[in-house]
């Protein structure tokens, strides 16, 4: 009985799918010149060739068939790019095309329908999010403490109204948590008096925007400036301290140089803290190493075209999702030496870093707003660690540097060390409280950030196919592509 529902309900989706790709192809537009592509399969494109980590299959891709490719998600055309040429193009002469995002799931159920700062399309509402935040940016740095979506039903859309894993669902009752907790800490600094209001936070300023502008500060706008602050402030520099202080225990020559330059500028009488930093030109070129070699998005957020265009002199046409190769760039040996070796002395020299060979936080108007900021807090919170404690590897065995799949590429095993005398085991990637009043709390929000991230990299092919999504849940399946399996 079970088979021959799901044999009735997958021919009914096979003869759907058919139908619209005969409506859909039936209306393209003929390009005469566009990008070099490998053959595809009907309906899938390109899909069943895909495989973890996608930016080795990309640079794979680029091996064989060149730095722009064309590439099919569904019915969804995307390009990879994996030069700094395109890089540039893509994003100087045609920056303003791509500007926009691509709808998904996760846009529209863990973005307060995509009004947060990353997910928002390209105009007005992004201007005023991207203004409000350069109001409060001092403030951020006291509070800054999440995307690459690989959701498949951003790619076919036509499945939108078939939410057939149960992803959508899922997605909607965590942002329905989120949100809870959210407007909560919103609420409580909204009833506080202002006479028992320690200092000025970063809520505070937002409701009194909140109060000047209410048309356009609505409780939606401010918990999603929260919410992305907190996300892309915890999980991105957390993970790139990990990393960082992985390598240099791997390379203790390293690791003693560091020491040795915060002890000659810094000294022991007081914590290191921002105004050192600009005196610690070797710490800060470990960051620079550690976010070429470990990007904290391997494949940076996707952008969409606005419009036809041209990229390397292909035909690139409106519509089509961009992803850029990030990681693939940074360990491109044309343009690095020994791109996979750890050398922070390679950005000693002036402009190494130019020409677009170095984009962790992406570039153009969409690139990340948030990045001199956390360049700024990575490069404080190891320095300061290194400064405090003696960091050695518990054994003789080096740390193991195996990548994860995720959002911010993480270890696949846990950092654990061995600090001063006694062995200590640390789980970076969930220290993102050291001072909380309130511990349960903190441990809630922190299980809401893990389903958030687990739900951006959860499979649904309503994202593929947008214009279905909503009307059938099917069940809960999640490993449903094949770059999500080992």
């Amino acid at each position: 009985m079970v088979e021959a529902n799901w044999y009735t309900i997958s021919l009914i989706i096979f003869s759907l799918l058919l139908l619209f790709f005969k409506l859909f192809l039936g209306k393209q537009k003929i390009y005469k010149n566009l990008p070099p592509s490998p053959p595809g399969l009907p309906i899938l494109g390109h899909l069943h060739l895909l495989k973890e980590p996608l930016y080795q299959t990309f640079q794979a891709f680029s091996d064989k068939y060149g730095p722009i490719i064309l590439l099919r998600f569904g019915p969804r055309n995307v390009l990879v790019v994996n030069s700094p040429s395109a890089v540039e193009e893509c994003f100087t002469k045609n920056d303003v095309i791509f500007a926009n995002r691509p709808p998904s799931l996760h846009s529209k159920h863990l973005s307060y329908n995509s009004t947060t700062i990353a997910a928002a399309p390209y105009g007005d509402l992004w201007r005023n999010l991207r203004m409000s935040r350069k109001l409060f940016r001092h403030l951020v740095r006291e509070h800054l403490e999440f995307v690459k979506t690989s959701d498949p039903s951003d790619l076919f859309p036509v499945l939108q109204k078939v939410d057939l894993f149960g992803t959508g669902r899922k997605m909607v009752a965590s942002a329905e948590k989120m949100d809870k907790f959210l407007q909560n800490l919103v609420d409580e600094r909204r009833r506080m008096d202002a006479s028992t209001k320690m200092k000025k936070t970063l809520i505070d300023s937002l409701l009194s925007l909140q109060e000047a502008e209410p048309e356009f500060y609505t409780n939606n706008i401010i918990n999603g400036v929260i919410l992305i602050l907190l996300i892309a402030g915890t999980e991105t520099s957390s993970t790139a301290m990990e990393w960082a202080m992985s390598l240099l225990l791997n390379h203790p020559n390293a690791m003693t140089k560091v020491r040795a330059e915060i002890e000659a500028h810094v000294g022991q009488n007081h914590l290191l803290d921002e105004q050192d930093l600009p005196k610690l030109n070797y710490l800060c070129n470990v960051v620079k190493e550690t976010l070429r070699l470990y990007s904290p998005a391997p494949i940076l957020v996707p952008h969409a075209a606005s419009e036809d265009c041209i990229v390397g002199g292909y035909d690139v046409p409106q519509g089509t999702m961009l992803m850029v190769n990030v990681l693939a760039i940074h360990r491109d040996p044309k343009l690095w030496e020994n791109p996979t070796t750890f050398m922070p002395e390679r950005f000693e020299e002036e402009n190494s870093g130019d020409g677009y060979k170095w984009i962790p936080f992406g570039c153009g108007r969409r690139g990340c707003p948030g990045a001199n900021l956390a360049n700024r807090m990575v490069g404080l919170t190891l320095g300061a660690l290194i400064q405090s404690f003696e960091w050695n590897r518990v054994d003789e065995e080096e740390v193991d540097m195996t990548e994860n799949f995720g959002f911010s590429m993480p270890k696949l095993k846990p950092l654990e060390k061995n600090c001063g005398g006694g062995y200590s085991k640390v789980d970076l990637k969930s220290k993102f409280f050291e001072e909380v009043e309130d511990v349960e709390e903190a441990k809630f929000f922190q299980n809401l950030m893990r389903e958030h991230f687990e739900l951006a990299n959860a499979s649904n092919p309503a994202d593929i196919f947008w214009s279905c999504n909503g009307w059938i849940c099917l069940g809960r399946r999640e490993n449903w592509w094949p770059w999500q399996r080992r």
